[in-house]
């Protein structure tokens, strides 16, 4: 597998969608939106109800999994120790690789973040999308949040999309994709998130890998009931 530089695309509207879809995105901007407000609470519950659907999903093994868990926690709290209040950031770590979204209040911080990050074990690259500038208002937060459950939803919406096999990050109207993909899924998921309302730029971070590769990471089918005795009716 061999990852591919970050694409930007530029984003483009369309509207109208199906009315299942903005169910769906309302339901995960809300959910998104109450754990940003309400702290790690809403996260775990979160997790506790969807996580075996999406351990058995997701294409990365369950320890890579919870080693992506464990790094995004782990550089969050060491940014709060050290940086506190004048840092916003966001780690999304996926297969090792870790993205920085967010704010910092001066270079001299986005180089302390950088350093920690780097100093997390099992960290494999780290692509920094850091701003220096100040934290943005929580009406923009929310317009974030909204607009990547509408992606979200608009991959679950597309039939020849795994839409679990993909991470969705937004910025202030970037909207970060990461997941082990295809040419063609890549190619396909940043032309559905270009068409999603509100989204300004789509920042490809995936890692390609091969129509064989998948084939081999797709779940087995399941075995058929044990045949019938040799001669029996």
């Amino acid at each position: 597998m061999t990852p591919i530089p970050s694409l930007t695309d530029r984003g483009t509207r369309r509207a109208g969608r199906p009315t299942w879809v903005t169910a769906v995105m309302t339901a995960v901007a809300a959910t998104t939106l109450m754990t940003s407000l309400s702290g790690c609470a809403p996260l775990v519950a979160g997790a506790a109800v969807g996580g075996t659907m999406l351990v058995a999903t997701d294409r990365r093994t369950s320890g890579t999994q919870l080693e992506d868990q464990s790094i995004e926690l782990k550089v969050s709290n060491r940014v709060r120790e050290q940086l506190g209040a004048r840092a916003r950031v966001n780690p999304t770590s996926f297969n090792r690789k870790v993205l920085l979204t967010g704010e910092v209040a001066s270079e001299a911080d986005r180089q302390t973040v950088l350093r920690i990050v780097q100093g997390v074990e099992n960290v494999a690259g780290v692509v920094d999308e850091l701003a220096v500038m100040g934290s943005p208002s929580l009406t923009a937060r929310s317009s974030d949040a909204l607009v990547t459950a509408r992606v979200k939803a608009a991959f679950v919406d597309a039939k020849d999309l795994s839409a679990n096999a993909i991470k969705v990050t937004t910025e202030r109207g970037t909207v970060y994709l990461m997941g082990l993909v295809t040419a063609r899924e890549a190619q396909r998921a940043a032309d559905i998130a270009r068409t999603v309302p509100g989204v300004q730029r789509v920042v490809r971070v995936f890692e390609i890998i091969s129509e064989a590769d998948l084939a081999r990471l797709q779940p087995a089918p399941p075995k058929s009931d044990q045949a019938a005795p040799a001669g029996g009716r």
